[in-house]
């Protein structure tokens, strides 16, 4: 019994075995011959030639911009917290009005320079450095420095001031550290639209700026400011956005000279411009220009945060662009589908418990007489197109 087992399992095994031989041997042989006639074997992959057509692409943001950031001693003194500056409780009420916008340009005025060089106000103004983080914290996402105030406290104030714009990463623009601070062109990316965002200011309130070291802030000058905005143009950006101070104080309409320089700029390249210095709010003008651009003027948003009252100076807001990019084969198009204000107003008691508020809010609980729908009225039809 045993025997016959045996002889059955090598009538399986011995033809497994011849099987296999004759796989290797062959297997064995092609490799030999390929390597005689100096073959290599590839897989192939079959290539597919696919032709993409254009495509079109739709981005939009809504960028928006406060007015004047002016700490008067009356401010400061009311957000002093020991031997710190607490600005949080003014923004409160606004706080999130500020939040809603893609991205948030505000006007710093008053330099600030910090304790450490001696606080101040009119007419040399050297703020908390506080004020800056109140103001990232509520939303803000860049600030314009170009303004008749920047040069206050000198060059020490406005170094200081730079020292912590970099210190919590601010961008600013308008006052440089240097030349090449000032060569720098400072661009943004918001949900996929690219812009370059300048500053400039009519003049710093008769003091010189120092010889040598006119790059210390960008003063307005057309030549330079028609050349920057080319220069910009020519960088990987989708539109050109400026802050400009300029105008009469407490003016309430722009001058002829303001809505010149508008059109000059706009016709340059400009896209938006978000003006400063009145401290009384100007309305907004949207313009074309002979290469088929929509173009769209602020011309001035008042007092966001100030110690002044009364005869308008205590009325802000927030201005918000609706930014609509459409790119396709054919060229890039900036449309503004919607534009709005959204006023302010800075109310205290004494000259204690600064708050901003929005407008409406303040006027139904009797701090002002003004009306929201005034002063959107005001912005939104205020200069004949």
């Amino acid at each position: 019994m045993k025997k016959k087992t045996y002889i059955q399992s090598l009538l399986i095994i011995i033809p497994l075995l011849v099987g296999m031989g004759y796989l290797v041997t062959t297997q064995y042989r092609d490799w030999s011959t390929n390597n005689q006639q100096g073959k290599e074997t590839f897989t192939l992959h079959t290539a597919r030639e696919v032709h993409a057509e254009g495509k079109s692409m739709t981005s939009t943001a809504n960028i928006a911009a406060i007015g004047d950031i002016l700490i008067h001693n009356t401010v400061y003194n009311d957000a002093k917290t020991g031997q710190t500056y607490d600005f949080s409780p003014m923004f409160a009420p606004v706080k999130e009005m500020l939040s809603e916008p893609d991205f948030l340009i505000a006007n710093q005025e008053s330099t600030p320079g910090g304790t450490e060089i001696g606080l101040s106000s009119y007419p040399l103004f050297n703020s908390p450095k506080e004020i800056v983080k109140e103001l990232q914290d509520a939303g803000v996402d860049a600030v314009t420095t170009a303004n008749n105030h920047s040069l206050d406290q000198g060059v020490e104030g406005l170094m200081s001031a730079i020292d912590y714009y970099e210190k919590i990463a601010m961008p600013y623009v308008g006052a440089f550290k240097s030349p090449e601070d000032q060569e720098k062109i400072r661009t943004f990316n918001v949900n996929g639209i690219k812009f370059a965002l300048l500053s400039y200011t009519y003049g710093t309130n008769g003091i010189p700026v120092p010889e040598g070291k006119e790059y210390l802030v960008n003063l307005l000058d057309e030549k330079k400011m028609i050349a920057e905005i080319k220069k910009a143009r020519q960088m990987d950006i989708d539109m050109v956005i400026m802050s400009l101070h300029w105008g009469n104080e407490y003016q309430r309409f722009p001058t002829e000279e303001q809505q010149r320089l508008a059109k000059v700029l706009t016709e340059s390249g400009a896209d938006i411009i978000f003006g400063h210095h009145p401290h009384v709010l100007q309305p907004l003008q949207t313009y074309k220009t002979s290469d088929g651009r929509e173009a769209v003027v602020v011309y001035s948003l008042g007092n966001f945060l100030s110690g002044q009252k009364d005869d308008y100076k205590d009325i802000g807001g927030m201005a918000e662009i609706q930014v609509l990019l459409d790119r396709s084969p054919a060229g890039s198009v900036i449309t503004y589908p919607s534009i709005t204000f959204h006023p302010t107003y800075v109310g205290e008691r004494n000259y204690k418990n600064y708050r901003i508020y929005p407008l409406d809010f303040a006027q139904k609980n009797g701090m002002i007489t003004y009306t929201e729908d005034e002063m959107v009225s005001h912005m939104m039809n205020g200069v004949s197109q």
